[in-house]
């Protein structure tokens, strides 16, 4: 067998006798090398040379065999490597020290040949196994994290073709689940550090935010037809029926959490899709809620809801500028929206630019 596929075992004694002894037993079956002493063995791993065991001296000059335990089980790099001692201390209290340490085993002199040989190629056997179920969990964590991450992306492709769905009712509003879908994480960036909900907002938020955004207006499926396209100012009974769209969406999202159960995911997009025509002031619908009883994710739709509608074409009016869009948004602030997230837009004007000319509307 060639010596680079044998296992490495360093001997570090300062006794020429056992050291030969061990040799003369290991020395053809195993990749041995010897170290003289404490720092000897640690100049020697740390050159390189990464032993599956060592076989160690108590008695040593300079460092003893506990110290070199201790700063070998010290080391990240070198925790794991099994130590042996092999010592003429046979005192409990110091084979007891010795397991304490972090040995796999403790070994008086003078020891047994027979003995020497079948502990140290069990503990290597363990030391094997222990590497290869490492690698084993190491495999099925990357096989857990890629299958997490296709399940990810499956709901993600999911979300987006049922609020694509929903938006082609509407044939007007083109890229709008793009563009508010990143509005929404712009403004939520910027408030985790500019506002008094950073608490609130981590990146678990900000993700569930992104990936909830698109199904705001859901319960635009449920409206019919004649109001949902009409092109020109709705009637009370038609606004009325409008309205129920956020009622509709909300009633979706529970029917899934009813037959899937609750989820951080299925919370949020209730909350904006039932919430997000909510107002500051509470003026808005369904509910009426007011300042800080409007979930903060919908209090952060309803600017980029806002916003994107204004700047886009509708039948019933043409596209605003964004001066236009910035200057009503402003007006709304305290009233129709959460100051501190009107603050948040004035500053991100130019990121909601970017957005808006990244996803324009296909002519």
């Amino acid at each position: 067998m060639s010596p680079y596929l044998k296992d490495k075992i360093l001997i570090v004694d300062d006794e020429a006798f056992y050291i030969s002894v061990l040799i003369e037993v290991l020395g053809s079956k195993y990749h041995v090398s010897v170290a003289k002493s404490g720092e000897q063995a640690l100049e020697r791993i740390a050159q390189g040379f990464m032993p599956d065991l060592v076989l160690l001296d108590i008695l040593m000059p300079g460092l003893d065999g506990y110290e070199v335990c201790k700063k070998l089980k010290s080391n990240p790099d070198t925790s794991n490597i099994p130590i042996m001692f092999l010592t003429v201390k046979a005192e409990i209290e110091e084979e007891i020290l010795g397991f304490e340490l972090g040995a796999v085993d403790y070994i008086t002199k003078p020891f047994s040949l027979p003995i020497i040989r079948a502990r140290v190629k069990t503990h290597l056997a363990l030391t094997s196994a222990n590497r290869a179920l490492a690698e084993q969990n190491h495999d099925l964590e990357a096989k857990v994290l890629e299958r997490t991450a296709e399940i990810s992306r499956t709901q993600d492709v999911a979300i987006y073709c049922m609020a694509s769905l929903a938006e082609t009712r509407d044939n007007e509003t083109g890229k709008h689940i793009r563009r508010t879908q990143y509005y929404v994480k712009a403004l939520a960036e910027y408030l985790r550090e500019n506002s008094p909900y950073s608490a609130s907002i981590d990146d678990a938020y900000i993700d569930l935010l992104f990936k909830s955004a698109p199904l705001h207006d859901i319960g635009k499926v449920g409206v019919p037809d004649a109001v949902l396209l009409k092109p020109g100012k709705l009637d009370e009974g038609e606004w009325s029926e409008m309205k129920k769209h956020a009622e509709y969406g909300k009633s979706a999202l529970e029917s899934a959490e009813n037959e899937y159960g609750n989820s951080s995911y299925l919370s949020i997009a209730k909350d904006i899709a039932y919430s997000h025509h909510e107002r500051w002031d509470g003026s808005g619908y369904p509910e009426g809620l007011a300042e800080e009883d409007i979930p903060l994710s919908a209090r952060i739709m309803a600017i980029a809801d806002c916003y994107d509608a204004l700047i886009c074409r509708r039948v019933y009016k043409p596209p605003f500028t964004h001066e236009q869009a910035t200057s009503i948004i402003k007006e709304g602030r305290g009233c129709h929206f959460d100051p501190h997230i009107a603050d948040a837009f004035d500053a991100l004007q130019e990121e909601f630019i970017k957005i808006a000319d990244r996803f324009q509307d296909d002519d």
